[in-house]
């Protein structure tokens, strides 16, 4: 899986995005439930190979940590701003093929459909590996918005044009908002209403903060590669 985009060029991952494109489902799933929670993040330097990839669990919804996966890999598909996914992809789904026990929804950090073909990390991933998904990112990519109200919880709508892509989702109040799209397999208020439930003193939600708190560790040598069940 690590080398899965390694030999194509930017122009043909560009076509393959609208090839995937026309295999999303943005519709959540009859009788879906949320009992576990996945957090994916990753670590790189642009300018090298090495991708460093981590995908927590927690419970839902009081988001006690369950497990983690923890994968090294090296990547040659360079860094370009909407294609990131041809480097994340293949590193975040060798650390959920790790994991014994998949969660029910995974969110990513980064963009589901706010994004200039509708297919950022978190829909990519989602297509591939058939799981709900979530983007919740810390800028935004594409899109027009207006500032949501500055109090926790308020948002606003991420549009191209006509089409809604997303939510400007204000986490705390006085603090920049996160950028929330749905992935896969999820709608946009559902994915709305699960990242709220997800808030907690800090501006990143819980699944992606702990993620990015676990990849970095492993990328400075403090953590192992592998699964642990906590």
């Amino acid at each position: 899986m690590a080398g899965l985009y390694n030999s194509i060029s930017v122009s043909e991952a560009a076509a393959l995005q609208k090839e995937m494109r026309n295999k999303l489902i943005l519709e959540t799933l009859e009788n879906f439930m949320v009992h576990t929670i996945g957090g994916a993040d990753i670590s790189f330097n642009k300018y090298e190979t090495t991708v460093y990839a981590g995908i927590i669990v927690l419970s839902f919804p009081d988001l006690h940590p369950v497990a983690y996966s923890l994968v090294k890999t090296e990547v040659t598909f360079p860094y370009v701003s909407g294609y990131l996914a041809f480097r994340e992809a293949p590193a975040l789904i060798e650390a959920w093929e790790q994991l014994p026990q998949k969660p029910d929804v995974l969110v990513v950090d980064g963009h589901g459909i706010a994004h200039p073909r509708r297919m950022g990390i978190a829909s990519h991933f989602g297509v591939l590996t058939g799981q709900p998904t979530i983007g919740c990112a810390k800028k935004i990519l594409f899109g027009k918005y207006e500032p949501p109200l500055d109090v926790r919880g308020a948002y606003s709508y991420i549009h191209d044009k006509e089409d809604v892509l997303g939510a400007v989702l204000r986490t705390r109040e006085k603090v920049k908002p996160v950028f929330v799209s749905p992935g896969y397999k999820l709608n946009l208020q559902d994915s709305i209403n699960i990242i709220l439930q997800c808030m907690g003193k800090y501006r990143i939600p819980e699944p992606t903060r702990r993620a990015h708190e676990l990849v970095n560790a492993f990328r400075r040598g403090e953590l192992q590669e592998g699964y642990i069940k906590l």
